[in-house]
């Protein structure tokens, strides 16, 4: 069994060609695929952070909105920028969005991508302190947040408060009881990777790593997670961690299928990310559905992972995503023995 969902990066553009043409269709379109793949039978719907671009920025009104709207699928990031971010508001905003979900929020997390702007971070009024980097600077945010997510009392009350207070120190509110536990890092190195199992976060290893030995994507994707394991067992935690990994998967099943996607590349690719840092992304899949199943089956960091993230073309709009999904469901996963 693997949980089964879909990542969308929320991409607009006001061309005639797009389904999604305002920042307004990106999000109320993100909430309907939302609540169709709920319906279809899938597991998650997790949305990108991007600033300064015509895509999906800010997420917990969207999560929020998302979780009123359904009632099983679960709801996260991929990922949430940390340098950008305000831990002790942004743990409010969490807390909250997770109670009106019930429980649902998946939030991964991550010191980001490459930007829009330079050091966008800066003009969100966070900077690194002399002699810190802006990946220092994400990771102190990052530890921050966890800590405060634990609900456990910091703050010196006020004698003569405005409303009475509980006793003791103050905690953050609104608490959300095991959001803690829900929360991932986006990682795209081994070391990153095992970080991440040390601070007890899950794992969101995306279509792109930072190319550390030349094998080719899957199989390097696939050695960072047992690392990762490894990590979290070294570690002394007590649960069990999750890990997902995010794939471009389309079934061809009809001529449109075809039109879209039947001349994609189906093999790794390498850039470079900055002028020290060699990437590596992972290929895209189409094919028929027993083709794609003999194809995904070779994919070493899938087998790995309990969860899969179907990145989703979302500016053809909420039916044809749906049906993208749908035949993943219907076509694809039984054979691969994930229902």
């Amino acid at each position: 069994m693997k949980k089964i969902g879909f990542l969308s990066f929320g991409h607009w553009t006001p061309h005639v060609s797009s389904q999604t043409r305002s920042a307004s269709d990106a999000l109320l379109q993100s909430i309907e695929l939302a609540v169709a793949s709920e319906e279809l039978g899938a597991d998650g719907a997790y949305f990108r952070v991007h600033h300064f671009a015509r895509q999906l920025a800010a997420p917990f009104p969207l999560l929020a909105a998302v979780g009123a709207r359904t009632k099983r699928i679960e709801l996260g990031t991929a990922v949430i920028d940390m340098r950008y971010e305000n831990p002790l508001y942004m743990a409010e905003d969490a807390g909250s969005a997770d109670l009106i979900s019930g429980g649902r929020l998946q939030l991964g997390i991550s010191r980001g991508s490459p930007e829009q702007v330079i050091d966008g971070f800066r003009y969100f009024g966070y900077a690194p302190i002399e002699g810190q980097s802006d990946t220092e600077m994400a990771r102190k945010h990052t530890e921050v947040f966890l800590d405060v997510l634990k609900g456990k009392g910091f703050a010196q009350p006020n004698p003569a408060p405005m409303f009475p207070n509980p006793p003791g120190l103050l905690r953050l509110e609104p608490h959300a009881e095991g959001l803690r536990e829900r929360i991932w890092w986006g990682s795209s190195t081994n070391a990153t990777a095992e970080w991440a199992a040390k601070m007890g976060m899950n794992l969101q290893s995306s279509t792109l790593k930072i190319d550390e030995n030349g094998k080719p994507f899957h199989e390097q994707q696939a050695e960072q997670i047992r690392l990762y394991r490894e990590a979290w067992k070294a570690a002394g935690h007590i649960r069990t961690p999750r890990v997902s990994v995010s794939r471009s998967i389309f079934a061809l099943v009809n001529d449109q299928d075809r039109q879209y996607f039947g001349a994609s590349k189906d093999s790794d690719s390498i850039g470079m990310l900055s002028d020290r840092e060699r990437a590596i992304f992972g290929r895209s899949y189409a094919a028929e559905p027993d083709e794609l199943i003999r194809q995904l089956k070779k994919d070493e960091a899938i087998a790995e992972a309990d969860t899969l993230l179907l990145t989703v073309p979302n500016q053809l709009g909420v039916d044809y995503n749906a049906h993208v999904i749908e035949a993943i469901l219907k076509h694809v996963a039984p054979g691969m023995g994930w229902r």
